[in-house]
């Protein structure tokens, strides 16, 4: 196993930018309408002198542009224009995002275990630094678990929605987005049912959410989707029984959805599947739904799960006979305890646990010696873990939820 080593004191938490805006109690909504051209353009661009001197400044641009985020602190205090770049971070990532730069950063939504404040803490996969983002504008004390997270690719932005305020039986309809370019979160149109712990996922670029708990515990069946370009909420096809959402994945461009087992496992989990393409649900396959015992992650169009009963391994889904296989490989580093939150980039998956260890496990296929039979048990992966260090600041946070945006 080998280890990423990123010392808490060398490497401190940045933070990306400071707050930029300001939020009534009654969480005033913004109007959807495109970013307005960054006003620090024409000021960069009629600044005098050159970036580097003896380069073009376009080639300079390219150059400066690969620092890390780490550095910009720094960077602003050699000439006026190089403090215009790093000072802004809405300039620098839109300067970034048009020469077609992408970096992948993990977005961590994690909350103190002991206070239960909520935060973003965010990592960037590239140089192994972690910073900050402005803080969620939430006035209320609320369950972290209770909201659905997903990231955005095309738009470069997280979408928070829902949630529940935390000891009282009170949902939420509220939609949060952060975009990564702006640095700034805003406030969307409410979704059309408060609700709370449902599941979620991005398809075409459009956000689906279904089920979860409304008021009283009761549960939902109704189902609904955001199109980010509209920016509006529409009623999809109602789930064919009310149901929360102990884990979703997206496979095949369709929304998996799962109860989860529950003790004293008397009955097996309820799962259903939506497809888009006919507006209907479908009920999930009897073994997917049995076996689906911990969190799930989807890499190159197959379902992994990291199991709950099973000692923290990974087990893969093949659909053609219905049931689950051990993926060869260690188990994950001790470090890793629960609760933890997953995702995946590539052939990449990142686990996140108490107090924000990291593990990334690179996924390969595994040729079989065996000829495939009938139902195509030839499919087998194998995993290596590495693990990441991080600030010693983390260790009273619990992670949950992770995303990946590129920027």
């Amino acid at each position: 196993m080998q280890h990423v080593r990123v010392s808490s004191h060398q490497s401190p938490v940045h933070k990306l930018g400071d707050a930029q805006m300001r939020f009534s109690p009654k969480f005033r909504l913004q109007q959807i309408t495109p970013p307005p051209p960054c006003p620090l353009d024409s000021d960069f661009a009629l600044e005098s002198g050159a970036l580097i001197p003896g380069l073009p400044d376009d080639i300079s641009l390219n150059c400066l542009l690969r620092l890390p985020i780490s550095c910009h602190l720094t960077c602003r205090g050699v000439c006026r224009r190089w403090h215009h770049l790093f000072a802004s971070k809405e300039l620098f990532f839109t300067q970034r995002r048009a020469l077609g730069f992408t970096n992948p950063f993990l977005f961590i939504f994690a909350f103190h275990r002991c206070t239960g404040r909520i935060q973003w803490q965010v990592l960037d996969l590239t140089h192994f630094s972690w910073h900050s983002i402005p803080a969620m504008p939430c006035r209320d004390r609320v369950c972290p678990h209770g909201f659905g997270c997903v990231a955005i690719p095309s738009e470069g932005s997280l979408l928070v929605c829902g949630g529940i305020v935390s000891d009282m039986d009170c949902p939420l309809h509220l939609v949060l987005k952060f975009e990564v370019c702006r640095n700034r979160w805003t406030v969307m149109p409410k979704m059309h049912k408060p609700r709370s712990f449902f599941a979620d996922g991005v398809i075409d670029g459009k956000v689906y959410v279904a089920g979860g708990f409304s008021t009283d515990q009761f549960e939902l069946d109704s189902a609904e989707v955001f199109d980010p370009t509209e920016g509006s909420w529409r009623q999809v096809a109602g789930m064919q029984s009310n149901m929360s959402s102990y884990d979703s994945a997206v496979l095949s461009g369709k929304l998996y959805v799962t109860e989860g087992w529950v003790w004293p496992f008397l009955s097996s989990p309820r799962g259903q599947f939506y497809d888009p393409r006919t507006n209907a649900w479908e009920p999930m396959a009897v073994g997917m739904r049995e076996g689906w015992t911990g969190l799930s992650v989807v890499v190159d169009e197959h379902l992994f799960v990291i199991s709950d009963h099973e000692g923290m391994r990974l087990k893969a889904y093949e659909m053609e006979s219905d049931s689950w296989k051990a993926v060869e490989g260690s188990p994950l580093p001790e470090r890793i305890r629960k609760p933890i939150s997953v995702c995946s980039i590539g052939g990449n998956i990142y686990v996140i646990g108490r107090g924000l260890n990291v593990a990334i496990g690179l996924v390969k296929r595994v040729r079989s010696s065996v000829e495939p039979n009938s139902n195509g048990g030839n499919l087998s992966f194998s995993i290596q873990w590495n693990e990441i260090d991080v600030p010693r600041a983390f260790c009273d946070l619990t992670p949950a939820s992770t995303q990946v945006l590129f920027a």
